[in-house]
């Protein structure tokens, strides 16, 4: 597969948008001559803004995206839109300024008519839910691949057209690379798109300019509450998904109470999923075997619809986020059925999700890298863990800093709770002190199994190597947290890491690979 940077999935064929038109689209008061231009793209970073572009300067945190107009310019920027402030800042730059008053609720509809993508219409797909998106989302496109159909990806993973990928640094891109993505896509005759769409990108306005076909809803839990306060303002970041400004129909997961509310809240059509046998729903999962390597379910709906199949991951979580994907494919209009001879064919979902309970070998302690990084994660996985595990669990996990404290201490209890042998560690400790973290977690893990074996080991590299010390072949260590991810950040710095190829070159020096 072909990688690329973050900003590499963009159309490679770019048709010119007079900017004069654009300006009396949009009523933006303009400032410099802009008669004869021409854009090709848009962009609100200027690091990544490529010749022909237009630059969006936006007010952020710590400065104003106008102050870079001079950099964009040099890069090959046509003008700059931003608002009254941005205009004072980029006066100086030598670039047209366009005004308007708020440029991120326009950037949206902005994005969408340069890069035409009201015109593009294949199926889409988003995905909305604390935890559980990113899988569904490759579920989705996963299935589609075994129908034969051509699908692009937009996770917190990565961003994908056939065989070229881009990592990501998002869970949900900006506007202007979701519709860059979309444009991409259209010049590859992508039949269906997938995007994982959080709650952030709902409240700032990454997705504007799209309506999908069809939304689904995995669960709400414990996470986010440093940006919406309480899980209620949470639930009410999410819930303008299943607007009809914003899709056609929904799949809603409604085990929890969250997702019986969002059903009732919703104004577009709704089918309800459970896994519970009374629970009032449509569609009904059932899980039949769990393995450490696969869990086969059954999914039975109206009008005696009914498929067996197999996911190659472990978990019931992991079974729940499938039986979405298939009732959402199904309420796209792929018949249960062809479905069926599909996976039947190929003996079950043929999927590959990075980071998301992957084993990383076959012998020795079974070694597994997830992304879970909140409560309602780690009591899935671990418990999942558990059904399956002969011998002892050994969690290697950490908590990230300036990320949402109030979790902290629950995943420190879960962890001592649900797991055998605790390994605190350092995880993204951004600009937070790693060891006022790893304190909190440790006296939460301590307070809740005064005799749990725990150790606290700073470094990433050596914690999981302690967990492989005390492992027997029988064991299983779960390590939380970096996932897919490349790096560990520490004061802003980005430092190369791999869990997943650190996990296997401690393997190997252990003798187990």
């Amino acid at each position: 597969m072909t990688t690329g940077h973050t900003s590499g999935l963009r159309p490679e064929r770019p048709d010119l948008r007079p900017l004069p038109d654009l300006a009396r689209r949009f009523d933006l008061e303009v400032h410099g001559d802009i008669e004869g231009l021409a854009v090709t793209g848009i962009t609100l970073s200027s690091k990544s803004v490529e010749p022909g572009d237009l630059y969006v300067g936006l007010a952020g945190v710590n400065a104003h995206g106008a102050q870079f107009a001079g950099d964009a310019r040099e890069k090959g920027a046509v003008a700059i839109v931003t608002d009254a402030r941005g205009h004072a800042l980029a006066a100086h730059s030598g670039l047209p300024v366009l005004v308007t008053s708020d440029p991120r609720a326009s950037l949206g509809a902005l994005s969408a008519w340069v890069y035409q993508t009201t015109d593009y219409a294949p199926l889409l797909f988003g995905i909305t839910g604390t935890n559980g998106k990113t899988s569904v989302a490759y579920i989705i496109e996963a299935v589609l691949r075994q129908l034969g159909v051509l699908a692009g990806l937009s996770t917190t993973a990565e961003r994908r057209i056939g065989d070229y990928a881009v990592t990501s640094s998002l869970t949900t891109p900006e506007a202007t690379e979701v519709h860059g993505l979309l444009a991409r896509m259209r010049e590859a005759d992508a039949a269906a798109v997938v995007i994982e769409t959080s709650a952030q990108a709902l409240t700032r306005h990454r997705v504007d300019g799209i309506v999908f076909d069809v939304v689904g809803f995995t669960n709400l839990t414990h996470d986010h509450l440093d940006d919406y306060g309480t899980m209620q303002a949470y639930f009410e970041a999410k819930a303008p998904l299943f607007t009809a400004e914003r899709a056609k129909r929904g799949v809603v997961i409604n085990d929890a109470e969250w997702g019986t509310k969002l059903a009732r809240a919703a104004t577009i059509p709704v089918v309800q999923l459970s896994t519970y046998p009374g629970k009032a729903a449509d569609w009904y999962a059932a899980i039949l075997r769990e393995t450490i390597d696969e869990t086969r379910f059954i999914l039975n709906g109206p009008d005696d619809q009914s498929i067996t199949t197999s996911i190659p991951v472990l978990g019931r979580h992991m079974a729940e986020n499938a039986a979405l994907a298939l009732v959402m494919l199904v309420e796209a209009g792929y018949p249960l059925a062809d479905i069926a001879a599909a996976l039947t064919r190929d003996g079950g979902i043929d999927v590959y999700i990075p980071g998301r309970a992957e084993r990383i070998a076959n012998s020795g302690p079974a070694v597994f890298i997830d992304y879970g990084h909140s409560p309602d994660a780690f009591t899935s996985t671990l418990d999942s863990l558990r059904r399956v595990t002969d011998g002892r669990i050994i969690m290697v996990f950490g908590a990230d800093g300036d990320r949402d404290p109030s979790k902290r201490v629950e995943m420190g209890q879960i962890a001592a709770r649900l797991s055998d042998v605790v390994v605190v560690t350092d995880f993204h400790p951004r600009n937070e002190d790693p060891a006022a973290i790893r304190k909190v977690l440790v006296d939460a893990a301590r307070a809740a199994v005064p005799s749990r074996e725990l150790y606290e080991v700073a470094d990433p590299r050596d914690a999981f190597r302690q967990a492989l010390a005390v492992a027997t072949p029988d064991d299983a260590i779960l390590y939380a947290g970096p996932g897919h991810e490349d790096y560990h950040e520490v004061a802003g710095v980005h430092i190369p890491y791999s869990a997943r190829d650190d996990a296997r070159l401690a393997l190997h020096e252990s003798g187990w690979l």
